[in-house]
């Protein structure tokens, strides 16, 4: 069945350059606030303590920030993806790490230049007041993040364990509204600070509370998923069927994932985002899986009438995007299945796939792919084969203009393992294939 989508834009503003600005002048906006506000309190007791409250009053602005950039606002999150969103919360981290302990030296520093006495006992002496203590817990909280989320000892830390401990993020958050509560100059310095920051932390919890609570939970309620069919692909691909109530009001477009949690089959914790493998039809959703861990290999054995747990829909990855006529669409491995679920949709222009697996018998739903290009007038490249036997790389700049001459004059959808995404990209790059024109996305929890 082919669904409606909406027709190829062809306004100069596309949707996630839309979002950026958005966000962008939100920004902004509050830096000049934060920063009025700085100058409107007043200085410090010395020049020291004055400074050290500029970097702490950026440092909550920062750690606000944080909690939007993983709320997952379908706004933004249709619009810029959630593996972005999920890069800049990194970067904004590690910033807020550098900030907050710019922040809480300074303040050492301030006080023992006060008192005329050593940093050391000026630190002991402040951590028995309690609005210091609250934001040195909160400062330690951040640094043990920082410290598990480089990427060196990221790699070593099974994600249940990095996924736990990420979590005190919310108890340093929470730590540090309650510090900055304490700290009388910095809420209650003019009726419109007090206002501004109380607005502004409200807003950042309850965007969190409703993107990663209130509106999973009330879907999953509403909608009651459950399993309705398991169905082998191959020795190691399954494809669930998962069908619930009023599915014709999901939000989802085919080329989005959701975050599947299967009660009975998984620890409830074990969570695992797989795309759409068929566009949403109003009556039920399937996603199809490469048994690549004890999750997914497990997947197979559910049961039919199995409750699903599903978060989302999530991802850009999506048509909304679609500048130009023509598409195309390359895919690796099990990334066929975004790719396949946009097949069904009702779109103009031409179609073209590249489908990149070892071998025939390893192309997960090539016979669907097939006939849904037969039915669209689409053209399919299938590259088999072993990278580096042999003869041109497969998504060099030479090779795919080769394979799709006008591919400067088409949307590019990319979607495979993260060293063939990188290939692509690095050939479009040589193609100086418009970057507006490229869209990428890494399917990932955050």
């Amino acid at each position: 069945m082919v669904t409606e989508s909406h027709a190829v834009r062809t306004g100069t503003v596309l949707p996630v350059d839309a979002a950026r600005w958005a966000m962008w002048t939100f920004v902004i906006a509050n830096v000049v606030i934060v920063e009025a506000l700085f100058v409107n309190a007043g200085s410090g007791k010395n020049e020291v303590l004055t400074v050290a409250k500029f970097f702490g009053l950026h440092a909550a602005l920062l750690m606000l920030l944080q909690l939007l950039l993983v709320a997952r606002l379908p706004w933004l999150d249709r619009r810029i993806g959630m593996d972005r969103l999920t890069v800049w919360h990194r970067w904004v981290g590690f910033t807020l790490l550098w900030t907050v302990l710019t922040h809480a030296t300074l303040v050492v520093l301030g006080f023992a230049t006060l008192d005329d006495t050593s940093m050391a006992k000026t630190f002991v002496a402040l951590s028995g007041v309690p609005a210091s203590l609250l934001g040195m817990l909160a400062a330690a909280v951040i640094v043990v993040i920082a410290v598990v989320s480089t990427r060196s000892l990221r790699r070593r830390l099974r994600y249940e364990v990095w996924h736990g401990l990420h979590l005190l993020l919310y108890v340093a958050l929470g730590l540090a509204f309650v510090h900055q509560l304490q700290e009388t100059t910095t809420f209650t310095s003019s009726a419109f600070a007090t206002a501004y920051w109380w607005i502004l932390w409200l807003f950042a919890f309850g965007a969190l509370l409703t993107g990663r609570l209130v509106v999973p939970l009330w879907r999953n309620a509403y909608h009651r998923f459950s399993v309705a069919a398991v169905v082998p692909e191959s020795h190691d691909v399954v494809s669930v069927y998962v069908t619930g109530r009023h599915l014709d009001k999901l939000p989802a477009r085919a080329g989005q994932f959701c975050i599947w949690r299967f009660p009975g089959h998984n620890h409830w914790w074990l969570a695992n985002p797989f795309s759409l493998s068929a566009a949403p039809d109003g009556r039920g959703l399937r996603l199809t899986a490469k048994a690549v861990g004890s999750a997914s290999a497990g997947l197979r054995n559910l049961s039919v009438g199995n409750r699903a747990y599903v978060e989302g829909p999530y991802g850009a990855f999506t048509s909304l995007h679609r500048s130009r006529p023509g598409v195309l669409l390359i895919a690796g491995g099990v990334g066929i299945t975004p790719v396949r679920a946009m097949l069904e949709e009702q779109t103009s222009g031409d179609v073209v796939v590249l489908y990149r697996v070892r071998s025939e018998a390893e192309a997960v739903l090539l016979n669907e792919v097939r006939r849904l290009l037969a039915l669209r007038g689409g053209r399919l490249h299938l590259l088999t084969g072993r990278t580096g036997e042999g003869g041109a790389p497969p998504f060099g700049a030479g090779s795919l203009h080769q394979l799709v001459p006008d591919i400067t004059t088409r949307d590019v959808y990319v979607c495979g393992p993260p060293a063939m995404t990188a290939a692509v990209l690095a050939g479009l790059r040589d193609l100086r294939v418009p970057a507006r024109q490229v869209h990428a996305e890494r399917f990932g929890l955050a």
